[in-house]
């Protein structure tokens, strides 16, 4: 998965895009932001909406999956 920033001020988190966005304009995608203890999952549709966090270990367990 290759990282795209998105827009946002250098005070907010540092949300990426994933370089597997389905859609002719990456409008199936999904976002991620790292932080030590927390992995943040959100829909790129919908910034302002909800985040899934989970912890590092439980991101790692999803990447195998998610690179099917």
């Amino acid at each position: 998965m290759m990282r795209e920033p998105s827009a946002g001020d250098a005070s907010e988190a540092a949300w990426f895009k994933s370089s597997y966005s389905g859609g002719t304009d990456g409008e199936s995608c999904v976002e991620i932001t790292i932080a030590p203890r927390t992995v943040r999952v959100r829909d790129s549709k919908n910034t302002e909406g909800p985040a899934l966090a989970l912890s590092p270990a439980a991101w790692d367990c999803f990447l195998p999956y998610a690179a099917r």
